[in-house]
């Protein structure tokens, strides 16, 4: 990166080098052809015996030699003008493509982890069920933690299958009429169960429905919940309810929050907050840029926000049906 941005700085001060020496000389050649213009006037015309004509003459000379200067100074600033144009756009191609390449290998580094972790964990499970025989409670619970493992092992899975999916154009939404806080009680149950001590909720929307696809909506309540499940220690608080025809879902956390530069950045597709060598907050950088492309689909918005005193607020606004 330093070794191309040094080469391409290096090429661009020679083009603009080139074009300025190149002007200067046209310059010069400018002012060589008025002299000469002169010296012929001079000697078609004696300013003495006819100083009108010789003025005249004179003045359409210097005419000249100022339309070729404009001409110059025209032509060359478009062409800088141009060159500084390309230049950056070809330069911020670049850059654009490096921050896309290392971040689909922060992607690639953090997907192999994701999926290593729930199938060695369902793999030890099932290990430990052929070589012990264990009672029953123990059994149902080695079961339980192998079913929520291959449960984020499919959510994986689909975050994966929507983006290409909804890139490509392939994904056919189907809309229909639900009822929010029946939809959302009904995804919430298994996270009550898995974290009883840690979700808080207080539904109020009204009975009044929305039109969703119900398979995407749950994919895009199922990331926030996740988002902030895993970068909190603390209890998450969920809310719903309606304002001016609008239904809000707020999902509030008590973690480190996120700075305000990178409240836009995180929605972007691969990207993550942190170091992908040394993060231990596991993830692919997809959920959230699919909840956003989800809740757009639905003519919604998602909007961060700061949890004061620590902590973010991922709200998510729909339309009423």
């Amino acid at each position: 990166m330093k070794l191309f941005t040094t080469l391409y700085i290096l090429l661009l001060a020679y083009i603009v080098a080139a074009l300025l020496f190149w002007g200067f000389s046209l310059y010069r050649q400018n002012e060589r052809i008025f002299q000469q213009e002169l010296i012929h006037l001079r000697s078609q015309i004696d300013s003495t015996q006819h100083p009108q004509l010789f003025n005249t003459s004179k003045q359409a000379y210097l005419d000249k030699r100022m339309r070729r200067k404009q001409q110059f100074t025209g032509e060359g600033g478009t062409f800088l003008i141009v060159i500084f144009i390309g230049a950056s756009i070809v330069y911020s191609s670049y850059r654009r493509g490096i921050r896309l390449s290392q971040q689909q290998n922060n992607f690639m580094l953090s997907v192999t982890h994701e999926l290593k972790s729930p199938i060695a964990a369902i793999k030890l499970n099932l290990q430990t069920l052929e070589k012990h025989q264990l009672d029953k409670d123990k059994t149902q619970q080695l079961i339980g933690k192998s079913i929520a493992e291959s449960n984020r092992l499919n959510d994986l899975c689909n975050n994966i299958l929507m983006t290409s999916q909804l890139e490509g154009n392939q994904h056919q939404a189907i809309f229909e009429k639900i009822n929010f806080d029946e939809f959302l009680t009904y995804i919430l149950a298994p996270y009550q169960q898995r974290y009883p001590q840690r979700i808080q909720l207080n539904l109020h929307a009204s009975a009044t429905p929305i039109s969703a696809d119900k398979l995407m909506l749950q994919l895009a309540i199922n990331n926030l919940v996740e988002n902030a499940l895993k970068y909190s220690a603390d209890e998450v608080v969920i809310q719903s309810f309606t304002k001016s025809k609008r239904l809000y879902f707020r999902v509030s956390d008590f973690g480190n929050g996120i700075s305000d530069m990178e409240k836009q950045k995180v929605i972007m597709k691969f990207y993550r907050v942190g170091n992908e060598n040394v993060r231990t907050t596991k993830g692919t950088g997809l959920g959230l840029y699919l909840t956003d492309k989800i809740i757009k689909q639905h003519k919604g918005t998602l909007s961060i926000k700061d949890n004061k005193p620590k902590g973010s607020v991922f709200e998510m606004m729909l339309p009423l049906a």
